[in-house]
């Protein structure tokens, strides 16, 4: 988050400047399905004309809401680089064609997260699973440039990021252990708004941390002698507060467990029977259960556990190595494929200042090609601030 000390063994933050380009390999274009033939038309007499006038306004009125409650529109899966202008959502059931590679009937792929003997231990689009799980959708995912702030900004200030090279945000949305445990402008109004805008959502939520957390802020915050009960606890609360705000089920809930020191065993064994505990709950209850730490603490055991095969570990990995560059897909401590595809995030620079349309925010850079929330609540609900008609990108490369 923005105001955490930078995490253990990490560059400085990087200098106030524009953003820094994000590399990585293009995931590829987006493949049109085929387009099945028109069906014959049944020959039909004419409806009078002032049912016709009824039908036309109804098809309008339906029409301007489905706009208002569409994601921005994309062409083509766009590369992790600089002119992404902010990146693309998509979903995964859009990416391909039926039979095409990624699509709901074709092999997986030997990088699928997920597959058999493959590195990266659970698949981000599997069903939930337990007794009474709801269903779970696929999850919609953003390739491109993130940021996070310690605090939700305004709508206004949202709008008038538009025009910065970012296409979603993080929001700090629940947990005791938050560094900006007020929230005031993070309402089910201001998710809606936000999403209606084109913004794609990363919620976070920062609760209980390691006993040998490296932050003295954070240590009151400590995880107890039950790790296994607490993180269940607040996984189920997590779970509650993203329902709260209108954040549906097969969103992304990230788990932000601060830099720890690195060695010490026994605090590292309560750290992940509390985050497994976390996920299994945040599973069962139908969201996609995710996880941010350092590169060399949280991450790197996560990585050990993924390797010694052990189950129950974040479906996402979000990952802080501040060196001013991004390394989505080439961070050292992760196999070249666990958490891919689809499954990473990289916050490659922290407590930066920069400005966009005369608002001023400190914020963390991110890169990201991995899950957003799907957010429940209509565009109707939204607060009443102007929205554009068009979502054509006016993002800066």
């Amino acid at each position: 988050m923005s105001t955490r000390t930078p995490p253990a063994a990490e560059a400085a933050p990087a200098p106030v400047s524009a953003p820094a380009p994000v590399s990585g390999t293009a995931p590829g274009a987006l493949a049109s399905a085929p387009v099945p033939p028109s069906a014959p038309s049944r020959p039909r007499s004419a409806p009078p004309p002032g049912v016709r006038t009824a039908v036309a306004a109804v098809l309008m009125a339906l029409a301007g809401a489905a706009l208002l409650n569409a994601p921005p529109p994309t062409t083509a899966r766009t590369a992790l680089t600089a002119t992404t202008a902010g990146g693309s959502p998509t979903e995964p059931d859009s990416l391909a064609a039926p039979g095409a590679p990624g699509s709901a009937g074709a092999p997986a792929s030997p990088r699928a997260l997920g597959a058999p003997g493959v590195p990266g231990a659970a698949s981000v689009g599997s069903p939930a699973t337990g007794s009474g799980a709801p269903a779970r959708l696929a999850p919609v995912t953003f390739a491109g440039k993130a940021f996070d702030t310690c605090e939700a900004p305004s709508l206004t200030v949202m709008k008038a990021w538009r025009g910065s090279p970012y296409g979603a945000v993080g929001i700090y949305f629940g947990g005791r252990g938050r560094g900006c445990p007020v929230q005031k402008e993070l309402t089910p109004a201001w998710v809606a708004s936000a999403h209606a805008m084109g913004w794609r959502l990363l919620p976070l939520f920062v609760g209980s941390q390691a006993p040998c957390v490296d932050s003295l802020a954070k240590r009151k915050f400590a995880i107890g002698s039950a790790p296994a009960t607490q993180g269940t606890q607040e996984g189920a609360d997590a779970v509650r507060a993203a329902r709260a705000l209108g954040i549906d089920t097969s969103s992304p809930l990230y788990l932000d467990v601060e830099a720890y020191r690195r060695g010490d065993t026994a605090c590292a064994a309560t750290t992940l029977a509390f985050v497994r505990a976390w996920n299994k709950e945040v599973k069962r209850l139908g969201y996609v259960p995710g996880f941010y730490s350092s590169a060399d603490t949280g991450v790197r055991d996560m990585e050990t556990q993924r390797k010694a095969g052990t189950k129950d570990l974040p479906d996402v990995m979000w990952f802080a190595r501040w060196r001013g560059v991004p390394a989505l897909l080439t961070e050292s401590v992760l196999h070249p494929d666990a958490w891919t595809p689809h499954a990473r995030i990289h916050q490659y620079a922290g407590n930066v200042t920069e400005t966009y349309g005369g608002r001023t925010l400190a914020i963390d850079r991110n890169a990201i090609d991995a899950p957003v929330a799907r957010v429940a609540a209509p565009a109707r609900f939204a607060a009443r601030v102007p929205v554009p008609l068009s979502f054509v990108d006016s993002r800066r490369p």
